[in-house]
């Protein structure tokens, strides 16, 4: 694999060394140039072909089920992961339901589950036994934004799927903080709903995102938004529908009004990108760096979580130093990390290399 060739595909590398997709991953150019395209189209046709576009849109659609090994029937765009979240907490009742009812997330969690109602913010430890007859919905990242903790989601969607399907909770995981560097397949490891923002680690822009909703959830789940693509026979604008919208069976009746096609037209590219790289290969590529990373820190006298040597999101600790200041001292340095509770959170993808990390531990023991 051709990394170097890669990389200059993400110009702001060769003025930052940046180690910090779990906060933005840099945009590719192959994106940049689509949306540049088209804008140029819509001033060639006078956005008369716009229907052609959401063709497009279904291309794409193709691709992220592709990625996790769905149906293009499964995928809707959402703005962010929280679009999708709300769309279940919503289509669940969660606000009304009984005072017994609860969510179940993990602690330290990302803020979308963190704020979600009658939650139980539990540590792993406790996690199993925290999911009880009342427990409707379980809310968890396939990474944790904060200590790169993995949860293992194959367990976990086992013992869900072992419950009685009468009190069965949805199982909601967010994978805004993994698809694009790691693998995953909503087959070999079944959950009710897989949403994904995807300006981290699938290289795109904010706003463009996705979910995943499983059929038997789609027939309890009603759409949240409506709008004039609600109708199933929404192409027909000639003749738009009037009344109550009969919905369509696939995710796409989730949508409700327009897309925001540039961006997906950014999005499309970058996944393309990830594609034809392949997702074993950047898999490979990004737990490398990071365990290149975690042996550059610990000849540092970092402390690291133990947890998380399975995960592309490496955390660590000084004694006697704040990882704010540290990351803010990178920073006017030109090395982009981040801070995130009390810990330095360093976050390698496939477009960086060993020179990166050579010179953040080198400016990083300078610091120190």
């Amino acid at each position: 694999m051709d990394w170097e060739t890669i990389r200059a595909e993400f110009p702001a590398l060769a003025h930052w060394t940046y180690l910090n997709t779990a906060t933005f991953g840099q945009i590719p150019r192959c994106a940049t140039d689509a949306v540049a395209r088209h804008w140029a189209h819509r001033d060639e046709t006078a956005c008369g072909d716009f229907l052609n576009w959401f063709d497009d849109a279904d291309r794409l659609r193709g691709s992220l089920a592709r990625l996790i090994h769905a149906t293009s029937d499964d995928i809707a765009f959402v703005p962010s992961a929280a679009h999708a979240l709300s769309v279940i907490v919503v289509g669940l009742g969660l606000h009304d339901a009984p005072e017994d009812a609860n969510v179940v997330t993990l602690q330290g969690d990302f803020p979308n589950q963190l704020y979600l109602p009658k939650l139980r913010e539990v540590p792993w430890q406790d996690f199993y036994q925290a999911i009880d007859a009342n427990t409707k919905l379980i809310a968890i990242s396939e990474v944790n934004y904060a200590t790169g903790f993995r949860p293992p989601l194959a367990e976990i969607s086992r013992f869900v799927a072992a419950i009685p399907e009468s009190r069965r909770p949805v199982l909601y995981v967010d994978g805004t903080q993994s698809v694009g560097a790691l693998q995953f397949d909503v087959q070999a490891t079944p959950v009710d709903v897989y949403a994904v923002h995807g300006y981290k680690w699938l290289i795109s822009p904010n706003g463009a995102g996705f979910f995943y909703i499983a059929p038997q959830l789609r027939a309890r789940i009603r759409p949240t938004v409506v709008g004039w693509r609600s109708h199933h026979d929404w192409r027909n604008v000639d003749r738009l529908h009037h009344g109550t919208p009969v919905f369509k069976d696939s995710a796409e009746k989730y949508e409700g009004g327009f897309l925001p096609v540039a961006l997906l037209y950014a999005m499309e590219a970058s996944v393309s990108l990830i594609l034809s790289i392949g997702p074993p290969e950047i898999e490979r590529r990004v737990l490398g760096l990071a365990g290149d990373l975690r042996a550059r820190l610990s000849r540092l006298g970092a402390s690291l979580d133990q947890e998380n040597t399975n995960s592309q999101i490496v955390t660590a600790s000084f004694p006697g130093a704040n990882a704010t200041e540290l990351a803010q001292e990178l920073k006017r340095r030109r090395v982009l990390v981040s801070a995130r509770h009390g810990r330095l959170r360093v976050s390698p993808h496939f477009y960086n290399n060993e020179e990166d990390l050579a010179r953040f531990e080198s400016e990083l023991k300078s610091i120190l």
